[in-house]
């Protein structure tokens, strides 16, 4: 029933557990198939995801262009996009088949709680505020999965080939009323934001999502993102 995509580029060290924790909807009958869809990794990524039974395809590098490879290659009537170090919380695959399930569902899209990680300040700070981000714009980024009907994104046009915000492309797209949060957490890796520090980052995201909202070429936002 449902296609899970995952776009990859040196994800070793995270996409064993967004893997192991997918299981819960393989064993239930709820996933037909798991693509690894990798951008050119240079570590065991590949091997990883073969010895793992996934579809792996290979494609040029860059995240929205890997989704778009993923969703081409999908036979499922649903598509799941998932980042490869994101995890999905116990309980997932009956949230999922909650959604699936009910009526008119194909028209409707539906996308995690976002989570953390770790549990210091700042990760809880940041998390707080994407809470907020979400009641109030309907807004999740791409760390928070996206469910999809094929049927609904076919007809948005799927995926447009973006440098960066390809995620918000689309769920704008979507719109709000087309959009639910599932009462289940993506779990995503705080590593980056405790490298780069929570306030400094999350600072960053939010003055490009605005130069975004304003006009900015997604090719300049992917510069000063880099």
């Amino acid at each position: 029933m449902i296609s899970v995509v995952i776009p990859t580029l040196n994800a070793a060290a995270h996409l064993p557990g967004a893997l192991a924790a997918l299981m819960e909807g393989v064993t239930g009958g709820l996933i037909k198939e798991a693509i690894v869809v990798d951008g050119g990794s240079e570590d065991s990524t590949c091997a990883m995801a073969d010895a793992a039974g996934c579809v792996l395809i290979e494609s040029a590098r860059g995240r929205a262009r890997q989704m778009m490879a993923g969703a081409a290659a999908a036979r499922g009537a649903w598509l799941l996009f998932l980042h490869a170090d994101t995890t999905l919380d116990a309980g997932w695959a009956g949230a999922v088949a909650a959604h699936v399930n009910h009526p008119n569902a194909e028209d409707r899209a539906a996308a995690f709680r976002f989570a953390f990680d770790a549990r210091d300040a700042g990760a809880t700070w940041v998390a707080f505020w994407v809470r907020i981000r979400c009641a109030t714009l309907a807004l999740p980024y791409g760390d928070q999965g996206l469910l999809i009907s094929r049927r609904l994104y076919d007809a948005l046009g799927g995926f447009r080939d973006l440098a960066l915000m390809e995620d918000v492309d689309l769920v704008r797209r979507i719109g709000r009323r087309r959009l639910r949060f599932l009462p289940v957490r993506a779990i995503t890796s705080a590593e980056k934001y405790a490298r780069d520090g929570y306030l400094k980052r999350s600072a960053r995201n939010l003055w490009l999502l605005a130069r975004y909202a304003m006009g900015a070429d997604p090719r300049d936002l992917a510069k000063a993102y880099d």
